[in-house]
């Protein structure tokens, strides 16, 4: 009896939403006030239920507001953390894909603290195109005749075939039917595109007749949709693409290519897996070809649409343009990245990505060794690290055969699992993320920025002390 007596004396003194509220400093948390109201509610509520249920605390002020303190820490932090990637994968979606350089992020940042000229003519003082900010770029490193730049490549496909085949037909092999992540299925797109789809040929092979045979009176292009996630290897045929783009000409039909990754450096030059530059494409005689700017480019989430300049214009005045286009922070990074491509075979180190992926076995051994030499685990614990030599992905459906040699620190204990390390690292304060194999939790240096090893150095004492 007393203690229910005690519980409703303790209901009745229980602080109320508005007292807390004028005793937290509210302005120190960033954060909508609406947040931290519904946060201070939620407590509250819970400290009830907890007193009803028999629960007595000694100071019901003090943990009624520790109890609030602790749910605004939660409620009012930032679901964007700076994590350290120890993957290994370069353009992990998960990450936010090409990493960008602290040299371009300082010279973007300058930029970005007041007014462009995004729309503006300086010289006449007429309103300008956004579009020409890196159109004179794009065409000196792409070969194109004009270019358009929209959020993002699936974006860039979807109006690009909107503008220059709806209510016609697409033909489009059936072994390039490709689906990426996020159920972004090519079928779909262009039916969503307003097309009618044409398969043609094999999901194997597909031969230059079976285009020939195809077209017809309502045939408003041909795509190819590059396949940048996946290889069919073994007995297989694909259609040459100049002479593809020969047929297409000949039969006044464009040719779109819907080319994913978008390499413009000469990757086999500087040391890399071979893939085709966007502007072997256009000087194989393609219409119109569509890539990403946050993949092999380096730059930021973009589609790139480049191409013969009537279409090109063609595309610019669809009214679904408006609801795609970039905002000026996009074209203040993709203006300076993409001057980070002096040449084929010449990038500025600005370009982090093509800076990580350039990174040998050597390199990363000797950042491993560094690292590791500067770790001196407590006695109390039990893990074993060693530097073993690894395989990496690039990441985002790039290059999808090619493994890319890179070194990583191994974890081994016998009383924490893999699984309950590799908690540990990703939870901590400065995310650390990791991955499983060969039951050892592994952190892998291709993808760790310059800079992040000393952090990652304390990040694996301070977790495994």
């Amino acid at each position: 009896m007393n203690k229910q007596k005690t519980n409703q004396e303790l209901l009745r003194q229980l602080p109320s939403v508005d007292q807390l509220l004028d005793s937290i400093p509210i302005s120190s948390y960033s954060t909508p006030y609406n947040i931290i109201r519904k946060s201070v509610r939620l407590s509250v509520s819970e400290v009830r239920a907890e007193l009803i249920s028999g629960i007595i605390p000694a100071d019901l002020m003090e943990y009624t507001m520790n109890k609030v303190l602790w749910q605004l820490s939660l409620i009012c932090k930032s679901k964007l953390d700076i994590v350290i990637n120890g993957t290994g994968i370069i353009l992990h979606t998960g990450l936010g894909r090409a990493p960008i350089s602290s040299e371009i992020i300082d010279r973007v940042s300058k930029k970005l603290c007041g007014y462009l000229n995004v729309e503006l003519d300086i010289p006449t003082g007429k309103r300008g195109e956004r579009a020409e900010i890196v159109e004179n770029l794009l065409s000196a490193l792409t070969g194109s005749e004009a270019s358009l730049i929209v959020n993002n490549n699936a974006a860039a496909v979807l109006i690009m075939l909107n503008s220059i085949t709806e209510e016609k037909d697409v033909i489009i092999s059936r072994g390039q039917q490709v689906e990426i992540g996020g159920s972004f299925r090519i079928p779909d797109v262009i039916k969503k595109s307003g097309c009618n789809m044409i398969e043609v040929g094999a999901t194997n092979k597909t031969h230059l007749h079976d285009y020939a045979n195809a077209i017809g009176k309502n045939t408003g292009a041909v795509l190819v949709a590059h396949t940048s996630n996946y290889k069919v290897i073994g007995f297989t045929n694909d259609v040459d693409l100049k002479e593809l783009a020969t047929l297409c000409k000949k039969r006044r039909v464009p040719l779109l290519v819907d080319l994913g990754s978008g390499a413009i450096a000469d990757m086999q030059k500087i040391g890399l897996p071979p893939e085709p530059q966007v502007k072997e494409f256009i000087r194989a005689g393609v219409s119109v070809i569509t890539f990403s700017g946050d993949k092999l480019l380096g730059g930021p989430q973009s589609g790139i649409i480049c191409g013969k300049k009537a279409l090109i214009k063609k595309i610019h005045k669809n009214p679904m343009y408006r609801a795609m286009r970039c905002d000026k922070i996009t074209y203040v990074f993709l203006d300076d990245i993409l001057r980070t491509y002096y040449k084929p075979d010449v990038i500025s180190s600005d370009n982090l990505t093509i800076r990580l992926f350039r990174r040998d076995v050597d390199e990363l051994k000797i950042i491993a060794d560094q690292l590791l030499a500067g770790i001196k685990l407590s006695d109390k614990t039990d893990v074993r690290i060693d530097i073993e030599k690894t395989f990496v992905e690039a990441g985002s459906g790039s290059l999808p055969l090619e493994k890319f040699p890179s070194v990583a620190l191994t974890f081994f204990s016998k009383s924490l699992k893999p699984k309950q390390l590799s908690a540990m690292f990703r939870n901590y304060k400065t995310p650390v993320l990791g991955y499983i194999n060969g039951n050892r939790f592994r952190i892998d240096m291709k993808a760790v920025l310059p800079g992040q090893e000393k952090i990652l150095t304390e990040v694996i004492k301070s977790v495994l002390k």
